[in-house]
């Protein structure tokens, strides 16, 4: 079988297998000692609320078999897997995820025992983020945010080309106070950035404004470039929180770049270039962070959970740190 298209190889190094497990699928990949992803599957993540974490952990044993069955000739030495929710990487624990419903679940160690080799165990986004800056757009900055915008908002943070954690509740941007009269998120709180300036929320908001069902945020754009003022303000909020968001990080940590991923990055100009004005208006003197597309796309987790597994046997090399 030849390698999926990824848009770049991992380069030579230990073969590994990587699970990237979503709230709604799991994707899955071998890669071989070249670098190659082969195998790439996309599957349904089973979530049995009696016991969340020996479900989805264990539904990876019979994808590591599928994926061993097509290529026998590739053993892997590690595996990668990457969660959403908080994630303690040291303990190997997931703290929580809501969209799992577990509470500090032991999830390293149920996977090693149930796929017998060892685990580099760690969060979604901060995968992502370590591909961006090893082999994406986020590459050649030291201090850097990578921020995934979809159905909701989280962050990976580089700070002198190191991981900002803060025992796995760094980065959790989506999160941040926007707006203290506004809707309640999900994790209880009043008027997070991501029930304004999510792909998810704009979809919502303006379906909740103008009494009328869209399919996504790209509708809504859409509903504003023709002049639907409903549309526009919606965006234009949008827009206003994650500028707001952006300029308290820049005056808190300063990042040469922020790379923006998820969904909404599709917008391409649409959104890049009034969030920039919009940001720009809110700064004075401070360095201007560099806002770019992501470059990895939806494969960015995969990768990143590919490099922590190989990492595991050999350590990041200069060449992925530069």
């Amino acid at each position: 079988m030849t390698a999926d298209p990824l848009p770049l190889a991992l380069g030579t190094g230990p073969a590994v297998l990587a699970f990237d497990v979503g709230g709604t699928d799991t994707k899955s990949a071998l890669i071989d000692r070249d670098g190659r992803v082969l195998g790439l599957r996309r599957t349904a993540t089973p979530i049995d609320p009696a016991d969340p974490a020996a479900s989805v952990v264990g539904s990876l044993a019979d994808l590591a078999r599928a994926h061993l069955e097509e290529q026998p000739g590739v053993r892997p030495s590690t595996v990668g897997l990457s969660v959403p929710g908080i994630v303690d990487e040291v303990d190997g624990v997931g703290v929580f995820a809501s969209n799992f419903g577990w509470r500090d679940a032991p999830i390293r160690d149920l996977a090693e025992r149930v796929l017998g080799l060892p685990v580099a165990f760690g969060h979604d986004v901060r995968a992502a983020g370590d591909a961006e800056h090893r082999l994406g757009a986020a590459r050649g900055y030291d201090d850097v945010i990578v921020l995934a915008i979809g159905t909701g908002i989280a962050g990976s943070i580089m700070l002198a080309g190191r991981p900002l954690v803060g025992g796995g509740f760094a980065g959790e941007i989506g999160h941040m106070l926007a707006d203290p009269s506004g809707e309640r998120c999900a994790c209880g709180a009043i008027g997070c950035l991501e029930t304004i300036a999510s792909a998810g929320a704009i979809a919502r908001r303006y379906a909740a404004a103008s009494g009328t069902a869209v399919s996504g945020a790209r509708e809504v754009l859409a509903a504003a470039s023709a002049g639907d003022a409903l549309a526009e303000a919606v965006w234009s909020d949008a827009l206003d929180a994650l500028a707001d968001a952006l300029a308290r990080l820049t005056a808190t940590i300063a990042p040469q770049a922020v790379v923006i991923g998820g969904g909404l990055s599709q917008a391409g100009d649409a959104l890049f270039d009034p969030l920039r004005e919009r940001l720009d208006a809110r700064l004075s003197f401070h360095r201007r962070p560099t806002l770019v597309r992501a470059r990895l796309g939806d494969d960015a987790g995969l990768l990143g959970t590919a490099l922590a597994a190989r990492d595991l046997v050999s350590g990041p090399t200069r060449e992925d740190r530069a």
